[in-house]
């Protein structure tokens, strides 16, 4: 008996939808985790709101494969809130202190060598190449070490285990995170080799 092919999922233009409104409360989270780091320094409430954004991190694309409302927006959002509490988190955690500076540059600097790729692959003609799981994995692991990290400051008493757990983490998402960017590369590089004409096409 030959099995029926899975039904695929479209992509719509629609812009309320619940997972769209989940990315962006998950955007809306970035200011407040700052405010609360920065300003009072009310850690433990920092980690609570660094905690529900990165756990609702896969509920927004659960949500919308299983609703099949996946849409131009969401696929834009998503990503981006990932970058976004990523970066406030780093640029925080280093103005206080929380992570040392070299931490900041090695993932901060994988983000410039992606961004260039994208730029040169758009002036080809290429979009963005597909998210890699490997990439997703990466981000999933810094979303769960940054409260981690962040909990054994704010909680001296915790820190015997939060410390070594949370920066066992942040080492593993670093390593996959650097893992993903050489994938990219390799993508980047396949697609412009795809582009060059052949010995024959390059002929008057």
């Amino acid at each position: 008996m030959s099995q029926r092919p899975a039904p695929s999922i479209e992509t719509s233009n629609r812009i309320f939808t619940l997972p769209n409104v989940i990315s962006l409360l998950r955007l809306l989270g970035v200011p407040l985790f700052l405010y609360l780091l920065l300003v009072p320094e009310h850690d433990v409430a920092a980690v609570i709101v660094l905690a529900i954004g990165g756990s609702t991190d896969w509920v927004d694309g659960y949500l919308a494969r299983r609703m099949n409302s996946v849409s131009r927006l969401g696929e834009l959002l998503d990503p981006f809130a990932d970058r976004l509490y990523i970066l406030a988190t780093l640029v925080g955690f280093t103005l206080r202190e929380v992570v040392p500076w070299w931490l900041t540059g090695a993932l901060l600097m994988r983000e410039v060598v992606l961004g260039v790729s994208l730029v040169v692959l758009r002036r080809h003609g290429f979009g963005p190449p597909p998210v890699h799981y490997v990439g997703k994995t990466g981000t999933f692991l810094l979303l769960a070490a940054f409260p981690i990290i962040l909990l054994a400051k704010a909680v001296p008493g915790w820190s015997e285990w939060a410390y070594p757990v949370g920066w066992g983490l942040a080492w593993w998402a670093l390593g996959l995170y650097w893992a993903a960017a050489v994938l990219y590369l390799i993508q980047t590089v396949r697609l412009l080799r795809s582009d060059r004409p052949g010995p024959e096409a390059a002929q008057p």
